[in-house]
């Protein structure tokens, strides 16, 4: 306890000064997401309380971030399509999600996975986040023009068709349900649908309308008519936020240029009366569990996103761990990483049973506290509660922020995020791939292949794929390497120290294969050339395994093939210097002793040279 207050003050203004930072952004976050404001806050309160108090870094704070709010903004918004438009009625399996992906991330945790995070090819990551950089930017472009699909009667009026079909189906679903519908009469169909209202065919149109306009290809779809219903004074709040924000930082970086844009183009927009669009309402009081998640609990309309809640989870995980590093090389320590995941699951099944929105460690509000001062856990502690303080007594000042606000201040995140260092290495990187009569550089293209199915397809099967893709050209570049290195050769071409004094008399009659690193999937199509290339004068091949310290199943039976096709020529096979873990291999399917005889395997090269003068013959 007493190391825990060892910094009392250093930590006090690191943690004020990163909720500070946090604050905004938080809010701006909770916006995107679709859950409103207030769940930015509840995320960034208790994530960053107690992921600092669970974790194993010292000096992060954590709460909502870019890729988190991106992914999570994709969920919300399927839960709630599922949900008839309803956010009520969708909220609690939107936060059975999230609670399941903080729970995943304590599995993590648990089983010491935290270790295993650093190995995601870097292309796959530049790609995820460059992405998100576009779909913020992208998603923001309507809030920013002030332009709301569901609000254009015009846009709206295009659906209504369509909102028709859709209460009809949803009348016959009933009908279905309650087992009283009869397709010789439908009386009580005809009823129902007498008693469907304007407001309910406008309504459906104006989900189905948003529906259109969400995400990236809704946003640009809808685009051209945003242009033309442009709110000018939205507009200029929003340029004025980006502006302020840039434009500060040139003076000053001691204070956040993200509040300063927040505090004076709301106290603009307030102080002169001027019709905007202001956030949801920030409810006031102490927060209260959503107890729904667990009363109103149904695992078929989680289902379908388990994957997701696992991705989630993974991503949040990949995000907190590298704030990790960036705070490690900071304060020259070493961060727990098994137990910072175990620290982050629990901050976010915390947040979700309140209703916030999942979050990770946040690289700019860690450097932020590190610089004023914070050392320990209880900075990132300090942050969770100064952003609770300020929305008990600041909640319903905060609710008269702009949301056009909020969409600069999120235009600004995007283009932050953004991995311009890999973009920048774009002409630089080696052309190392040949698709056709073009040479691309196989990172460039993982890259662009998980920036274009993230940024227009689906952010969760992007990674998926890129993660494949990238694993496959590994394993291929890596069997091209062993291949070229475990090479067939015959001795007058590449003999080794120890062959120089090999009977002359006997080179026609032997065979000297060496094999120089591992046998796998990657390196076996040549090796099974080996029955090919022998000498027809040749009846002993001698296989040099000094070098080959692992073998896999693939390797194993291309192995067993080879032996096969010898054996039916009458060739003996001998073995020298078989280590450890391929000797295991090929006596668990018996080509030990079934092809190769104990006695055909030798500890050095001498030895076996031995054996064949005593049992080989020349024949010339």
């Amino acid at each position: 306890m007493k190391n825990f207050f060892s910094n009392l003050k250093g930590d006090a203004f690191g943690g004020i000064t990163a909720g500070i930072v946090a604050l905004p952004l938080a809010l701006a976050f909770g916006v995107s997401s679709g859950l409103g404001p207030s769940a930015g806050l509840y995320g960034a309160i208790f994530i960053s309380f107690f992921a600092a108090l669970f974790g194993g870094t010292s000096t992060q704070i954590s709460g909502p971030t870019a890729p988190m709010t991106a992914v999570s903004m994709i969920v919300i918004a399927g839960i709630i399509a599922a949900n008839d438009g309803d956010v009520t009625k969708a909220l609690p399996a939107i936060l059975t999600v999230f609670l399941l992906a903080g729970l995943f991330q304590i599995g993590f945790g648990l089983m010491g996975l935290g270790k295993y995070i650093r190995y995601i090819p870097y292309p796959v990551v530049s790609g995820f986040m460059t992405a998100i950089g576009v779909i913020i930017l992208l998603t923001q472009i309507l809030p920013s023009l002030g332009y709301y699909p569901k609000e254009d009667i015009e846009f709206v009026n295009q659906f209504k068709p369509q909102a028709e079909e859709v209460i009809l189906k949803n009348i016959l679903k009933e009908e279905a349900g309650e087992k009283i519908l009869v397709l010789e009469n439908f009386a009580e169909t005809i009823q129902r649908a007498k008693k469907i209202t304007p407001g309910d065919i406008q309504l459906e149109s104006e989900i189905l309308a948003s529906k259109s306009a969400a995400g990236t290809i809704g946003a640009l779809r809808v685009l051209p008519r945003a242009l033309q219903n442009i709110n000018w004074l939205e507009l200029l709040l929003a340029l004025g936020t980006v502006f302020i924000i840039y434009g500060f930082k040139r003076i000053t970086t001691a204070v956040p240029s993200t509040l300063v844009a927040l505090i004076v183009m709301s106290g603009i927009a307030v102080g002169f009366g001027l019709d905007y669009r202001a956030i949801q309402e920030i409810p006031g009081g102490i927060p209260i569990p959503k107890w729904e998640i667990f009363t109103g609990f149904s695992f078929s309309s989680i289902t379908p996103y388990i994957f997701t809640a696992l991705t989630l989870s993974l991503l949040g995980a990949i995000d907190s761990l590298l704030t990790s590093v960036v705070a490690d090389n900071m304060t020259k320590t070493k961060h727990k990483p098994n137990k910072e995941l175990v620290g982050q699951g629990i901050g976010n099944s915390i947040a979700a049973i309140f209703g916030g929105i999942p979050g990770a460690g946040a690289t700019i509000r860690t450097v932020v506290n590190i610089n004023a001062g914070g050392k320990t856990k209880l900075s990132g502690m300090i942050a969770g509660i100064m952003l609770l303080i300020v929305m008990l007594l600041l909640g319903p000042i905060a609710s008269k922020i702009p949301a056009a606000v909020l969409a600069g201040i999120l235009i600004t995140v995007g283009i932050g995020v953004m991995d311009y260092k890999g973009l920048k290495a774009i002409p630089y990187l080696p052309k190392d791939l040949k698709i056709g009569f073009l040479k691309v550089s196989s990172e460039v293209l993982i890259m662009l292949i998980v920036l274009g199915l993230s940024t227009f397809w689906d952010l969760i099967y992007a990674v998926g794929i890129g993660l494949i893709i990238a694993s496959l050209m590994f394993m291929k570049k890596i069997g091209d390497l062993t291949a070229k290195r475990s090479l067939v050769t015959i001795l007058d071409e590449e003999s080794w120290p120890d062959e120089k004094g090999f009977p002359n008399t006997l080179k026609q009659e032997v065979f000297i294969k060496h094999i120089k690193g591992p046998l796998f999937f990657g390196s076996t199509s040549d090796f099974q050339r080996l029955s090919q290339q022998i000498p027809e004068t040749a009846n002993i091949v001698i296989i040099r395994l000094g070098r080959m310290q692992y073998m896999d199943q693939s390797g194993l039976y291309a192995m067993e093939d080879m032996l096969l096709d010898l054996k039916a020529k009458n060739i003996e096979v001998l073995f020298v210097n078989l280590l450890h873990q391929p000797r295991y291999m090929m006596e668990r399917i018996d080509i030990i002793p079934d092809f190769i005889p104990t006695e055909h395997i030798f500890k050095t090269f001498d030895e076996c040279v031995i054996w064949v003068q005593q049992n080989i013959k020349d024949k010339s």
